[in-house]
């Protein structure tokens, strides 16, 4: 990665969901800076650098070809197995391809749309709190299921899934929202897994251990329905 790009996604805007964060590392820098003392001041300060960091929310640019299925975040593939999708969502018991993205703490978690489709569910499972990077995380973890309707009729699901330090998963779509391959939709705070259940049929063009960019990254072509 050239220096330029580097510098970019280091020092790209927070997301929203960062800015409470980042006011309470101000405020306890200023408090130590002017009243409580050096080591204040330089806790708020690293804890205000690191979350200006963490909620880094760079552009992308996916790819101008329909019918691709994108890497909804960033972070490596820990697996690429048949699953079923979570109960919650109602779509059906016949297993089909999972592609499951870990997000370590040094990750963009600003979480990307897949397709081009609607919103037709969005479930959120109460559940434990893994490390994510855990197979069993997909089943045990608090999570968030969102399906999503193809223009083709066929149907796909992405999922945020909480880890071992993250506490919370926002999520800004509604049912009846048409969305995007590569639109913003969320974010996971601290650490998370992004899996993705392909339609029926699909083959994921991805395997363990690859790095995935969210918006921009292919893990499977739709083909014909």
């Amino acid at each position: 990665m050239a220096l330029g790009q580097s510098l970019r996604l280091v020092l790209a805007p927070p997301h929203p969901a960062g800015r409470p964060f980042l006011i309470g590392g101000g405020v306890a820098a200023l408090l130590g800076l002017l009243f409580l003392g050096n080591w204040l001041f330089w806790l708020g300060a690293f804890f205000f650098v690191f979350c200006l960091y963490f909620f880094r929310d760079p552009e992308r640019v996916p790819p101008g070809r329909p019918g691709l299925v994108l890497a909804p975040a960033d972070g490596h593939v820990v697996s690429v197995v048949p699953a079923v999708p979570p109960v919650e969502l109602g779509m059906g018991s016949e297993p089909r391809w999972r592609v499951a993205i870990f997000l370590s703490v040094l990750d963009v978690h600003v979480n990307r749309m897949p397709v081009d489709g609607t919103v037709t569910r969005i479930a959120y499972h109460h559940g434990k709190f893994l490390s994510a990077n855990l197979d069993k995380a997909s089943e045990e973890n608090e999570r968030n299921a969102v399906a999503i309707a193809l223009p083709d009729g066929r149907d796909l699901a992405v999922v945020q899934i909480a880890g071992l330090v993250a506490r919370r998963i926002l999520c800004d779509v509604k049912v009846g929202d048409s969305v995007q391959a590569g639109d913003r939709y969320g974010i996971i705070r601290f650490g998370s897994r992004t899996d993705v259940y392909l339609p029926p049929g699909v083959q994921p063009l991805v395997s363990e251990g690859q790095t995935m960019i969210g918006g921009e990254t292919v893990i499977a072509e739709l083909g014909a329905a």
